[in-house]
């Protein structure tokens, strides 16, 4: 085999091998992305949505990041004997393939920590998701009103939130 072959040959299977991890991006699908607007002095929010594995291989949610608070984590919220309990989800959040995992009030969110300024209805936050496999998905988020107990109706709501 020629020297030009032989790197031809490597090219061919270097990109083989990288192209699953490139379509990966476009596995998970995030819809219906919000959070609800907090009062003046709160320093925690929550960011909910479902997350839509499109692909035949699981991926995990291991952590998120926002500009509006010092810290976003994947938590899950439950109840043991009467008392809530909220906690980090050390692991990551699965997200089976070909399923889904809807992340909602009472249950699996993300939660914002440390927030730089209310979260105020009517406006969005920039939020990024990053997955084990599919890396960090950037998200728009809309905030609903304070008691609000889903995403705020608009024209996006049938948009794709990939980019």
């Amino acid at each position: 085999m020629t020297r030009s072959l032989k790197l031809a040959a490597a090219a061919a299977l270097s990109l083989a091998v990288a192209l699953p991890a490139f379509s990966q991006n476009a596995a998970v699908q995030v819809e219906k992305p919000w959070a609800r607007a907090t009062p003046a002095g709160a320093t925690t929010g929550a960011v909910y949505m479902t997350l839509d594995n499109k692909s035949n291989a699981p991926d995990r949610l291991v952590g998120a990041a926002t500009d509006v608070a010092a810290k976003a984590q994947v938590h899950e919220m439950s109840m043991d004997k009467g008392t809530m309990k909220m906690r980090e989800v050390a692991d990551g959040l699965a997200v089976p393939a070909g399923g889904s995992v809807v992340l909602k009030p009472g249950s699996y969110h993300v939660m914002l920590m440390g927030l730089k300024k209310p979260l105020k209805a009517g406006q969005s936050i920039n939020l990024t998701l990053k997955f084990e496999k599919a890396g960090d998905v950037p998200v728009t988020v809309p905030v609903a009103a304070v008691g609000a107990t889903s995403a705020p109706m608009s024209g996006m709501d049938h948009m794709d939130h990939m980019k």
